[in-house]
């Protein structure tokens, strides 16, 4: 059977990092269990529930943010020692919320993430990892890419230190030491791991990862390699992962997989026969979810999904039913017990109104007082902007800690806005001016009263560069504002990948000249996405990127002195060639430019996008014949004379509308990636063949794939 889980609201604190809420070990089985959470206001809060109400066990004083929350203790005992990350310390405290250890880390950068083993201790800022034993220095490794995660492997049960990182490259790093045992390739930037029913699963060596893309994998991680064991991909475009736990909430004995993400979706996984992961429940909440626990805290003998959010929010999903059957005495003690709770919050009510009058009287006479200071409130944005694989567009997403008002969307380079089904939004566009002030997008989104959370999508064109803005609006008094501001990077569309096909005919654009190995390497950050801001370490680096719109690939190659770049495309090698020269003369640096083309790649180019081609044809045609074939079934009262192709038309016209109305501007993409082609092939010869474009465009109109590669070879 599948869990019926019921929600209930606990009790809110500030804004929450991912993985800062815990519970702690419960005294006796199924009885009830103390939830500890920290927030962005470095408060720290023990609180347990009795008769409904939650209680304060401890509540530490506000301090700089709490980045991670662990439990900790000695090995095979309960783990009920709360560490907490802020900064560059690490705190802790008992279950009494006695604080028993600051360690000042020293590190240069804020902490990241944490794990807890016995006395070790396993750190990592957004670049560097740390492993102190005993708070002492055992060991250190400096990554190529941010780390998202750190975990250690269970020593009680490997008896071997094994300590794995999450790389935004979408690499997991296996460490031995202070150096890699070995690499292992995920499908996405992994943003969380987990050991595998808490333990490390049958082995011990079994590890959980969840991806900013939304897919969820278990690996095993032996001594000498990984073991793919299995993977889930994210066919339902759900938000990423962004916390994971193992607990029995379905009751069959065998543990669930507990997966939070970050568009507010809770999932339950139970395990087949072959040990597959089979989606059992899930549960859409407004914001996104940080963590997640599976335990026993609003009622004994109860079990639950207890969550935190982003706003603070710490909620649960309980086996408890909510209309009990029961006898007339019980029903009593209910209502009377309803009747108290509805007083209280009755009473939690006026208090807090009486206090937002005086919180106003006190503003009011701060901000007109001759040395009030700026009083503007201010507000936190949880914000991500990423490229998706599957659709080729941009999702950026920006949650708010309160309700939205608006959102403006400001773009200095051309750009489309896509549809987006989980939008509410009323969205409005301004006309725009683009030859005198640089605007090619104005749009606002106008939110609904309770909408915290907001989710775009966007489109660029590749080798049109510049910045998107987002100005922020919340429902607070007075009216405030944040700015956010987003790179649309001239080759946009790219996103890393770990192996390319050599034998696709390249282009090469060979760069050399008097420039630094950090001097190269920012020209790269400037033009691709993914990459780190920081140069990797070593002499020489090598990235390899996939088109995700037209499944073309891109080779750098990159030291002092020296940029080597091959792609099967010739667009991307002249968008990397007009957008390097730039950069090398604002820095006033003379770049020797050499290239070679192959003449073979533009066919190869032109036959990758002729099938996205043919598609959107169409599409459209089908389209542009509804119309006239639903009043012809109108007119005849059936469909029944029509051929089978447009009766298939009929039947499809929702989807397909739906379809073509997601794509707007898709042909006149393809048009324009077709036409840039033309003109970079002939660029590259030194001829201006842009007098034949609207030649090329009559063979597009009748589109035939032949024709097409002829006009190109003949052109």
């Amino acid at each position: 059977m599948d869990p019926i889980l019921n929600r209930m609201d606990y009790l809110q604190v500030g804004v929450t990092s991912q993985k800062t809420m815990k519970l702690l070990p419960a005294s006796r089985h199924r009885a009830t269990q103390k939830v500890v959470i920290g927030d962005h206001d470095g408060v720290v809060m023990c609180f347990g529930m009795k008769k409904g109400e939650a209680g304060a066990v401890f509540k530490t004083l506000p301090g700089p943010k709490v980045a991670r929350l662990e439990l900790g203790g000695v090995l095979n005992t309960p783990q009920e020692k709360i560490f907490i990350a802020a900064a560059s310390e690490i705190r802790a405290f008992t279950k009494r919320g006695k604080q028993f250890l600051s360690f000042e880390t020293n590190l240069t950068e804020s902490i990241k993430a944490m794990h807890i083993s016995g006395s070790d201790l396993f750190l990592s800022a957004s670049y560097i990892y740390n492993h102190y034993c005993d708070c002492k220095d055992q060991h250190y490794y400096l990554s190529g890419d941010k780390i998202n995660d750190v975990i250690c492997l269970p020593v009680e049960r490997l008896s071997r230190i094994t300590p794995v990182l999450a790389c935004q490259d979408r690499v997991l790093r296996v460490l031995q030491g202070s150096d890699v045992m070995y690499e292992i390739e995920v499908p996405g930037p992994p943003t969380v791991l987990a050991l595998h029913n808490g333990n490390g699963g049958d082995s011990g060596e079994d590890l959980l990862f969840g991806t900013s893309d939304g897919k969820l994998g278990l690996i095993q991680i032996t001594t000498s390699k990984p073991i793919h064991k299995w993977e889930i991909q994210n066919e339902k475009k759900r938000g990423g992962i962004l916390c994971i736990d193992s607990f029995d909430i379905v009751g069959d004995g065998v543990k669930d997989l507990l997966v939070g993400r970050d568009d507010g979706m809770v999932e339950v996984y139970s395990f087949d026969n072959a040990n597959e992961p089979v989606l059992r429940f899930d549960q859409m909440l407004a914001e996104s979810v940080t963590s997640i626990q599976g335990g026993c805290v609003g009622k004994d003998s109860y079990d639950e999904i207890v969550v935190s959010t982003y706003s603070g929010w710490v909620t649960g999903l309980t086996t408890e039913p909510i209309h009990k059957e029961s006898g007339p005495g019980e029903e009593l003690k209910f209502n009377q017990e309803m009747q108290n709770k509805i007083s209280s919050l009755r009473n939690e009510l006026e208090h807090l109104q009486y206090k937002v009058l005086q919180e106003r009287e006190n503003y009011q006479q701060s901000s007109q007082s001759s040395k009030a200071k700026s009083t503007v409130p201010s507000f936190g944005i949880n914000d991500k902007f990423t490229l998706n694989k599957d659709d080729a567009s941009y999702s950026l997403i920006l949650e708010v800690q309160t309700a939205i008002d608006n959102v403006l969307i400001q773009s200095d380079v051309p750009i489309d806005l896509l549809d987006v089904d989980k939008n509410s939004a009323v969205v409005s566009f301004s006309s725009c001016d683009s030859e005198s002030n640089d605007n090619f997008l104005l749009a606002t989104y106008r939110c609904q009263a309770d909408t915290t959370r907001l989710e775009l999508k966007i489109r660029s064109i590749e080798g049109q560069y510049g910045t998107l803005q987002a100005y922020v609006t919340p429902r607070i008094q007075p009216k405030t504002c944040q700015v956010r501001q987003y790179h649309i990077k001239p080759l946009s569309l790219h996103q890393r990948t770990h192996f390319i096909d050599h034998d696709r005919p390249m282009n090469t654009l060979t760069l050399t000249g008097q420039f630094s190995f950090a001097e190269v390497h920012s020209w790269v950050v400037f033009c691709l996405p993914e990459v780190p801001e920081k140069p990797p370490a070593g002499e020489c680096v090598t990235f390899y990127f996939q088109n995700t719109f037209l499944d073309t690939q891109l080779e750098s190659i990159y030291r002092k002195g020296e940029g080597v770049f091959k792609s099967d495309n010739i667009s991307t090698i002249s968008i990397l060639k007009d957008v390097l020269s730039k950069e090398a003369t604002k820095r006033k640096i003379n770049l020797n430019i050499s290239y070679e083309i192959n003449e073979v790649s533009v066919q190869h180019t032109l036959k990758l996008i002729h099938p996205k081609l043919e598609y959107q044809l169409l599409l459209a045609k089908k389209v542009q014949l509804i119309d006239a074939l639903k009043e012809l079934q109108i007119h005849e009262g059936n469909m029944n004379f029509l051929i089978p192709e447009y009766r298939c038309i009929l039947e499809e016209a929702d989807h397909l509308q739906e379809e073509y109305k997601k794509q707007p501007a898709h042909l006149e993409r393809l048009y324009g990636m077709i036409t840039d082609l033309f003109i970079d092939k002939f660029k590259f010869k030194g001829t201006n063949v842009k007098t034949k474009v609207p030649l090329l465009l009559e063979i597009l109109d009748s589109y035939d794939q032949n024709a097409l590669i002829s006009f190109f070879d003949a052109a």
